[in-house]
C-alpha cells in the first residue's frame, strides 16, 4: 500500500507565484501540510529542484504546472525517493521544438534589454480559454507575472532553455501519477499528456475541456477534486481512466 503523503508540495509554472495555487492551497489546508516554493530565484532546472529538496521534508507529495514539471523531473533524477505521489498539470517532458526555443530565446533577449511586458494581450489567449479573458483569472495572471518581474522572468526562461531532456527518464517514474491537461491548452497540448501517460506505468490522464494553460486557475474547484482523489486513492497501474470535464 502506498504511504499517504502528509506534506504537499506545489511547484508553481512560468511567471507563476503562489497565487496559481490559491484555492488548491486553502482548500487542502486541512488534510496535508501545503508548501508553495518560490521558482523565480535561480537560472537552473537543476537549482530549483535542489533549493525545493532542501526545503521540503523528507517525504513529500508533489504537484507542478508547466516550467514547475520540468523541476518536479529534476526532483525526479536527484531524489526519487523523496516523492510519495507526482501530479503534472500542462507541462510536457520532451524539449522544445526549434521553433519554440527561437521564440523563448527571442523573449529572453527582449527582457534582457529592458523590454518585459510581462504577459502581454496577445499572449493571453495562448494561456488561458477565451472564456476567462475579461476575468479575475486574467487579472491573477497579469498580477503573478509583474510581481515576478524581469529579473526573475530572465532566469527562468535561462533555466528553461538549458533544462534536459527527461523523455528518456519517464519509464523511471514508480510513483501514483496523474497527469491533467487542458484540452485547449496551446502552450502545452493534450499530445504532449498523452507522451508522458503511455511511458508512466500505471499513470492516470486527465483532460478538462474547456480548459487552457493553467487549470488551477480556470477550474479551481476540479483541480482541488482530483487532487484530493489523488491524494487518497491507490493507483494499480491496471488501466486508464480518462476523465474529460465538459460544461
Amino acid at each position: 500500500m502506498e504511504e499517504t503523503p502528509t506534506t504537499l508540495v506545489l511547484l508553481p509554472g512560468l511567471l507563476n507565484d503562489e497565487r496559481l495555487w490559491a484555492h488548491q492551497a486553502a482548500a487542502l489546508a486541512d488534510e496535508v501540510d501545503i508548501h508553495i516554493p518560490d521558482l523565480t530565484r535561480d537560472d537552473s532546472i537543476a537549482a530549483m529542484a535542489r533549493r525545493v529538496l532542501d526545503e521540503a521534508p523528507e517525504q513529500f507529495a508533489l504537484a507542478a504546472l508547466s516550467m514547475g514539471g520540468y523541476v518536479a523531473f529534476e526532483i525526479m533524477r536527484q531524489a526519487p525517493e523523496r516523492v510519495l505521489r507526482l501530479a503534472l498539470f500542462d507541462t510536457m517532458a520532451s524539449l522544445d521544438s526549434p521553433e519554440r526555443a527561437a521564440t523563448r530565446q527571442g523573449l529572453l533577449e527582449l527582457a534582457e534589454r529592458g523590454r518585459f511586458i510581462g504577459v502581454s494581450p496577445q499572449l493571453m489567449p495562448r494561456l488561458i480559454h477565451p472564456r476567462w479573458l475579461d476575468s479575475q483569472v486574467s487579472a491573477t495572471v497579469q498580477q503573478m507575472a509583474s510581481a515576478v518581474g524581469k529579473d526573475g522572468f530572465v532566469r527562468q526562461q535561462q533555466a528553461i532553455i538549458k533544462r534536459a531532456d527527461s523523455l528518456p527518464m519517464l519509464g523511471d517514474i514508480q510513483v501514483p501519477t496523474l497527469i491533467v491537461v487542458g484540452a485547449d491548452d496551446q502552450l502545452t497540448p493534450v499530445s504532449e499528456a498523452w507522451l508522458m501517460h503511455e511511458r508512466i506505468t500505471g499513470s492516470r490522464l486527465e483532460i478538462l475541456e474547456h480548459c487552457g494553460h493553467l487549470p488551477p486557475l480556470e477550474e479551481p474547484e476540479l483541480t482541488t477534486i482530483l487532487l484530493r482523489e489523488w491524494l487518497a486513492v491507490e493507483f494499480d497501474g491496471r488501466g486508464v481512466r480518462d476523465f474529460v470535464y465538459t460544461y
